[in-house]
This record gives C-alpha cells, structure tokens and sequence, in this order.
C-alpha cells in the first residue's frame, strides 16, 4: 500500500475566498416571442393557462422535454387607475397582478400599509406613476444571480398599425428602451425587491433622434421589467393616433387604453409579444471561491510510490547514485482531520519535483 505522506493546511496563511461575477449576454428575439413555431396566438412554445393571469414563453413547444422557459408576460393597474371598474375584464385578478408585483418589488408605504405604484423615476415620491404596467418576467435560467446593470435594451414597436407594428418601412416606429444610466454604483435605486433602474429612450431602433422619454423599470435581481402603458399612447408613441394597439381573433381592433380594460389579460401579452422586436441583455452569475495554497517543501514529496518508479532496487529517474531523487506532481489531494479524500485538484502537465525546488500550487474550489 502506498505511503500517504500529508502537508497541513494553515487557515491563517494558507487558505483565501474571492468573488466572481460572470457575465453572459442573451438575445431575444421577436421571432422567439411571437410566431416561430405556429400561428400567432397558436403558437407551441406559447402556453395559456386556466387561470388567464399570465402567459409563458418557451424556446422550443412547451410539451417537449427540451422546452426551455423563457419569460412570462402579464399586465395589471392599480386600483386608483382609470381602467379600473367592476365592467372591465378581469378587473380583480389585473389588480391583484398590480399589487403582488408591486408589494414584492417595492413594499409598502406610509402607515396606511398601503403598496407603493409603480414610478418612472428613482424616488418613489408619488410623482411620475406608472398605474397601468406590462409586466416581463424572466425566468431564472436566463438571468442566472441577476441581471448585469446598463446592458437591458428592449425594442418595442410603438406603431399605429397592427399589421406594421415596427412602421411602415424599416424601424421607423420602433422606440429603443435602455438602462443607459444604470451602472454598477450609481443610476438606480435600492428597494425591498433588489435594485431597479429606469428604460430610458432617446432614439429609435433605426437611429433617429427622438425626445427623451421613460418607458418603465427594470429590477435587476428579480429579473422583472414593468413597462409603461403610456409608451403605446401620447407622445411615447410614433404613430399617429394609435388606433390598432391590439387586434382581436375576429379583427376588432382596439387601442392600449379599450385592451388594458375590455381584454383578457392573455390578449395584452398577445399585444406584448406582437410588438417586441428585440431584448437583449447580460445575466450574472456570482461565483465564490475557496482558493487553498498547496505548499511543497525543498525536502519533501521528492520521490514517488508509483511502481514503476523503481526497477529492482535502483531508481529509474536516477543515471548515478549521487543524482538528486526527483519525481513528477500530477496531482493534489485534499483531505479532512480524518485522512477522508474530500476532493482532487489535476495538474494540466506533470510538475517536476526535486530537493533544489520547492513549489506552492494554487487549488480553487468554486460553489
């Protein structure tokens, strides 16, 4: 049996952490979202459920087992908003909707323990609301720890056509939503749901300059975006009057302000994904490390307890009897107090070894 030969470890000098973030940048495309596998409002990678309170996107139809979620989409007011009223579709669940995103990401206020509304600015002073949201809420295999601050840029068509949401040519009428002054230590705001930062647009997707305008927030760690429903009316929009916000199966046409009230929450997603060109953005994955320094003394580990080290009595690395002993490190084994093999670092080539040398390896183990 081979002879373990065993180098403590010491805490204080000997063992360190660090802190990883590693960023991979992810694009959605308007095909994805809407009309890749299927007709619109058909599709197999779109799934409606019988509760009618949000819709899920897929990457592939989501009965196959290798169906990836993507994101969900759904929409809610506040109960103060001028779309509420017993006679609206769904009134109830679209403000309950409101409310449970909305206690979630920003708690509550005052002493009332009344939910905070949703703002179009980093204050939450009650000034800039946003009472009608459309709610984008990505799936965690997409965002991984959190979404990277300053990489969220959304095109969505603003046009007044249904058939033409993007414009008549081109991207003419299609608004390009960013978090351009988000960074890692300024541009956004802590709250109890992690931090957000504003969708700011400046320009369209083809380029032209546009006024400023805020098309709604972004929470980084929840991976959430709530959309202004402003951007598809008013000065937001590129479009004349916007009559054709969203189009039902039977043609009827109606704009944001009749769909937000008189449809189904899972025909505002329909509208949603219709008028989404483009998302992409940067996920983040947080990796700590334990990085243990493997120490190897001048007159230690100098010989192997392979086999084939020696033929017969006679060390095989060695010409003559007065040459140093020396062996190859292939690998590291680290061990608990009680001799139990715990885990095994490789070396990518053999290391060579002899009493002239002494060597400290790095070994990092990450979680």
């Amino acid at each position: 049996m081979a002879v373990k030969n065993f180098e403590p470890i010491r805490a204080a000098s000997d063992i360190t952490t660090t802190r990883t973030l590693l960023h991979e940048a992810i694009p959605l495309t308007g095909q994805i979202v809407s009309g890749t596998y299927g007709v619109f409002r058909s599709e197999g990678n779109v799934k409606n459920y019988s509760h009618g309170m949000f819709q899920s996107v897929y990457d592939y139809p989501y009965l196959s087992s290798s169906a990836n979620h993507i994101i969900d989409i759904t929409t809610g007011y506040d109960e103060s908003s001028y779309h509420s009223a017993s006679s609206a579709t769904q009134n109830a669940k679209k403000i309950n909707i409101y409310n449970q995103f909305s206690q979630v990401l920003l708690g509550y206020s005052g002493s009332n323990n009344k939910v905070e509304v949703f703002e179009s600015d980093l204050k939450l002073d009650n000034i800039n609301q946003m009472k009608e949201c459309i709610f984008l809420s990505f799936s965690r295999l997409l965002i991984k720890d959190q979404i990277k601050k300053g990489t969220v840029n959304l095109k969505i068509g603003t046009g007044s056509s249904w058939l033409k949401p993007f414009g008549a040519t081109g991207l003419k009428a299609t608004i390009e939503l960013k978090d351009s002054k988000a960074t890692a230590t300024e541009g956004t705001l802590n709250t109890v749901g992690g931090d957000y930062g504003v969708l700011y647009a400046t320009a369209l997707a083809d380029g032209t300059t546009i006024a400023p305008i805020t098309g709604g927030v972004v929470f980084y760690q929840a991976g959430i975006i709530a959309l202004t429903s402003s951007i598809f009316s008013g000065a937001a929009t590129v479009g004349a009057l916007f009559p054709e916000f969203y189009k039902d199966a039977g043609g009827t046409a109606q704009k944001i302000k009749g769909a937000m009230s008189a449809s189904a929450i899972s025909g505002t997603a329909d509208a949603i994904r219709h008028r989404i060109y483009n998302i992409s953005l940067n996920n983040t994955t947080e990796i700590n490390s334990t990085i243990y320094f493997c120490r190897m003394p001048h007159n230690k580990y100098n010989y192997s307890a392979n086999p084939t080290y020696t033929s017969g009595s006679k060390i095989r690395v060695k010409n003559v009897a007065t040459d140093y002993p020396k062996s190859y490190v292939t690998s590291i084994g680290l061990y608990n107090a009680a001799e139990e093999l715990l885990a095994v670092a490789k070396l990518s080539e053999p290391l060579k070894k002899d009493p002239t040398i002494e060597l400290t390896l790095r070994t990092r183990l990450d979680y």
